[in-house]
């Protein structure tokens, strides 16, 4: 269990970004956090991750109860910015990810295999040998979720990892973490602006305007 605790942000100019955040995420939970652009959303994400300090604590909790070290975290961004004329595959990248090898070295049997074995979870074992720059938004957006999955964390946090996605590219992402999720018995913490979608997957919804406006199941959330 992800727990946080009196958590908040203010910026150096005086921007509070996250006020008094007390929230409890639970092994094997699927959160959503929905709100306006400049809620604070994407903070509360870097918070977790480590990139933006803050006051307040994180606490991370086993099964037991007890205080643990920091968990494994597998994040998948908004958007990966890079130049789209670049000669580098799937494979590539991975390549560089897993095995800190130069990407004109030749790609070990093992590497291969391993790459092979993280695109099936996500549907997209077909894109191996594919350019990044060639990639749709939804796509890349699994390349990028298989990515995050070596290894398996303990907690996945997806910052509106389908903006922009058309709604097939929609519905085969959600399937495919809410299937990740049940497999490996995933923490996993979404940020989106997909209410039909929340509403089908989510086991809470988290309002957010710098502090919790709302915490409480889909139904609730959107019938308040």
């Amino acid at each position: 269990m992800i727990e946080f605790r009196n958590v908040s942000k203010v910026y150096n100019n005086g921007t509070e970004a996250l006020h008094n955040i007390n929230l409890k995420v639970e092994k094997g939970e699927f959160v959503f956090i929905v709100g306006a652009s400049g809620a604070g959303k994407s903070t509360l994400l870097k918070a977790v991750l480590g990139e933006v300090k803050h006051s307040g604590n994180l606490a991370y909790v086993d099964a037991k109860g007890e205080r643990t070290g920091n968990p494994l975290i597998g994040y998948v961004p908004q958007h990966l910015n890079f130049d789209i004329t670049m000669p580098i595959t799937v494979l590539d990248l991975f390549n560089v990810c897993l095995s800190n090898e130069p990407t004109w070295l030749n790609v070990s049997k093992n590497i291969k295999t391993k790459v092979s074995e993280l695109l099936i979870k996500v549907k997209a074992e077909h894109l191996i040998n594919r350019k990044l720059g060639a990639l749709s938004g939804g796509e890349l957006q699994r390349v990028l979720l298989a990515l995050a999955l070596q290894p398996v964390p303990d907690l996945l946090l997806l910052d509106e990892p389908v903006s922009g996605i058309d709604k097939n590219g929609l519905d085969l992402f959600y399937n495919i973490v809410s299937d990740l999720r049940m497999k490996h018995d995933l923490s996993i913490i979404l940020v989106s602006h997909d209410f039909n979608l929340v509403s089908k997957y989510a086991d809470r919804v988290i309002l957010l305007n710098k502090t919790i406006v709302a915490n409480d199941s889909p139904q609730v959330v959107f019938a308040s």
